[in-house]
């Protein structure tokens, strides 16, 4: 369907565009509620004329997203539904699985704990539980933050394929965030070597001044490394001797949480 007027000027999107979004969904969110649905049903659901409703459950299955059930003319979900689920799958199942040993992490280490995955080229925090000794009230969930000065950005880093984290940093760079941040790329790359290495990274005070960090890496039932499990806390109390001594405490944590991601290795 053309865009252009008659006189070859092209024209604004039509708002109808968004208002049949809207209405999609809102036939998703029909036939989730009662199982299924006939098109008289949904029509008067979303307050359309019957033909509407039948070009929206045609496009709709068309995607594979709805489809007739048994009974001629009633429609349900379809299977596409769980190909789109699929792509959070795993962070919902992070969020589930993790809950129980982050507060018990986060007793045991006196810190903060977070769970974090990549996004794009951040490490975002999809779960936190504060320490018993935690100072304010800084929540990180839903925070981006960057992947070289932060312990779970690290982590992340350390485990992509060398063209991906190349890919990765030079779409965010290696900004100084404080003094102590690393910005050497060839730093960079030895401090990641190294937490690949002895299995969990390490920052001190390179995200913020006073705030140190360490993360270890949580693996999927494949063995990939789809997030980053961290205890953070102020520098004068989480000290880089104590930082080294509870890191095995929160690699076994790490490592029950893949368990429960079903990792066998």
């Amino acid at each position: 369907m053309s865009n252009h007027t008659a006189d070859g000027e092209t024209a604004a999107p039509a708002a109808g565009g968004v208002q049949s979004v809207d209405r999609a969904v809102s036939v998703l969110e029909i036939l989730a509620q009662r199982g299924e649905a006939g098109v008289s049903e949904v029509a008067a659901e979303i307050d359309v004329h019957k033909s509407t409703a039948f070009r929206l459950l045609g496009a709709l299955e068309a995607r594979g997203l709805v489809e007739q059930a048994t009974e001629r003319g009633k429609y349900r979900l379809g299977f596409g539904i769980v190909r789109l689920a699929g792509a959070v799958t795993d962070r919902l199942d992070l969020t589930q699985q993790g809950r129980t040993v982050c507060e018990r992490l986060s007793e045991e280490i006196g810190e903060t704990v977070n769970i974090a995955v990549l996004q794009e080229h951040y490490a975002v925090n999809l779960y936190q539980v504060r320490g018993p000794g935690a100072i304010g009230t800084h929540n990180w969930v839903g925070q981006l933050t960057p992947l070289h000065a932060t312990s779970s950005g690290k982590i992340l880093l350390a485990h992509l394929p060398a063209g991906d984290r190349a890919a990765v940093l030079a779409a965010s760079g290696i900004q100084e965030l404080t003094p102590r941040t690393i910005t050497s790329m060839t730093e960079l790359e030895k401090d990641l070597a190294e937490a690949r290495e002895c299995g969990y990274a390490v920052t001190l005070e390179e995200f913020e001044i006073g705030l140190h960090a360490v993360a270890a890496p949580i693996r999927s039932n494949e063995g990939r490394v789809v997030a980053a499990l961290s205890a953070s806390g102020p520098e004068y109390r989480f000290t880089e001797p104590r930082i080294h001594e509870l890191a095995p405490v929160l690699l076994k944590g790490a490592d029950e949480i893949s368990r429960r991601m079903g990792y066998i290795g």
